[in-house]
């Protein structure tokens, strides 16, 4: 039967066709709207890190003066991130920051180029599941000793390498040579969460080499630096002694126990700090001066999502109804013309709940044809983001599930407006038809 009523809707629709693109037109427009935020929406807010969102976390300290920042700051000073590595008591644990150098090798055919880089301890490849096909990170005793080693992408392996086994082999950052020690998989977290101050939305850096170098190289800092009092940087051994904040703090706790712990040991850690001169805004206690986050906290802590996109499927979905609502019109209208047919169909004994059920699918085949043309909008919009707009390729992609949720929607909605038409000729008399017949 329902294959018989697909074929009935078929006919109706070819019947009248600038109706029914009128009403495919509108579900369209409305769903290629609603899809279009709802994908951009969808990609900013997924959590790459899984099941391990409560397992990692970030570090957050109200070292600030009176009356200056009024929220907790994402980085960390220099002096703080050296205190923390330096704690037994977290099993896994990272400072890390970013910059850049430019890279060569001794194949004089490839040129330098400059390239972005993550400075970083041992652990942060064990704290965000870095995938290796090649060797490994280096040795806990680099974290203490400063080593010129390096961990390199997959995709710089194989331009520098041909894709072989490069562990051992020479690469050279601002012409110093650093032995690669690992070469990682794939790896391009969507939002960067680990990083989401200098792009959330940015690729992943392809090479990463050991934090401790930090004060023997004098790094410069490719990112966000913040500072809540004034303090001459005539060197880099006052920015690594300043207030300055420009390092995330990363550690890996498994319980509630163990967060109860930590957060104990930072309030201590305050309360010495203060001693010393540091954490100067007493208006806090220090159990109230420490943070710690887990991804999802951290995401919605660093506006990865903005308010923006949540206002802006709010209105999409507002302007889908506005879209019901017309369709709903124009399938009163396009229902009640086929009345006298209905009533002849009554008349020899269709029942009303057949009469429903046919313009039911009729409405559903509608909403399905308006589905895919919407899909088609959606992917036109989120493609033009992309090119003329030059929003990130990771934001503006369609995600997979939009091919299934897509015609559901729009099936759905379809569905909902035809309710009330369907109904309303559902109740046709079939005297009246007869009659005038």
């Amino acid at each position: 039967m329902f294959f018989y009523y697909c074929d009935l809707a078929w006919r109706s629709i070819r019947k009248t066709p600038m109706l029914s693109m009128l009403m495919v037109l509108a579900i369209s427009i409305g769903i290629g709207i609603t899809i279009t935020t709802l994908n951009v929406y969808k990609t900013m807010s997924y959590n790459p890190a899984g099941d391990r969102s409560e397992v990692i976390n970030s570090v957050q300290l109200w070292s600030q003066g009176l009356d200056t920042w009024d929220e907790f700051i994402p980085s960390i000073t220099y002096m703080d991130a050296m205190n923390l590595r330096n704690n037994k008591e977290l099993s896994l644990k990272a400072a890390t920051y970013r910059t850049g150098l430019a890279l060569q090798s001794d194949n004089p055919k490839i040129e330098p180029v400059l390239n972005s880089v993550r400075l970083t301890d041992r652990d942060f490849f064990r704290i965000f599941s870095v995938p290796f096909i090649y060797g490994s990170y280096w040795d806990a005793s680099v974290d203490l000793r400063p080593a010129y080693q390096v961990v390199i992408s997959q995709k710089l392996n194989l331009r520098f390498f041909e894709g072989k086994n490069s562990v051992g082999k020479t690469l050279f950052l601002d012409r110093k040579p650093y032995q690669i020690v690992g070469v990682i998989d794939d790896w391009n977290p969507q939002p960067k969460y680990y990083d989401p101050l200098n792009g959330a939305f940015n690729d992943a850096e392809e090479i990463f080499i050991p934090f401790s170098l930090t004060g023997q190289e004098e790094f410069d800092v490719w990112g966000n630096t913040s500072g809540w009092k004034f303090e001459p940087m005539i060197t880099y051994s006052d920015r690594l002694a300043s207030e300055k904040v420009w390092i995330q703090f990363w550690t890996e706790l498994n319980t509630d126990e163990q967060k109860q712990s930590f957060l104990g040991w930072l309030t201590r850690y305050v309360e010495q700090q203060r001693a010393l001169g540091r954490f100067t805004d007493t208006a806090k206690i220090p159990s109230e001066s420490v943070q710690i986050s887990d991804i999802a906290k951290w995401l919605e802590d660093n506006d990865v999502v903005p308010k923006d996109n949540k206002i802006l499927v709010g209105l999409s979905l507002l302007f889908l109804s506005v879209c019901l609502v017309n369709i709903l019109g124009l399938l009163l209208t396009k229902f009640l013309k086929r009345a006298p047919e209905v009533g002849v169909r009554r008349a020899i004994g269709a029942s009303r709940g057949q009469i429903f059920s046919q313009y039911m699918v009729e409405v559903g085949m509608i909403g399905f044809i308006g589905g895919v043309v919407g899909l088609l909008w959606a992917w036109g919009s989120l493609t033009a983001l992309h090119s003329y707009f030059s929003m990130d390729q990771s934001v503006t992609g369609l995600d997979a599930s939009m091919w299934i949720i897509t015609p559901l929607i729009a099936i759905s909605t379809a569905v909902l407006a035809g309710v009330y038409p369907a109904w309303v000729v559902c109740r046709t008399k079939p005297s009246v038809y007869l009659k005038a017949q």
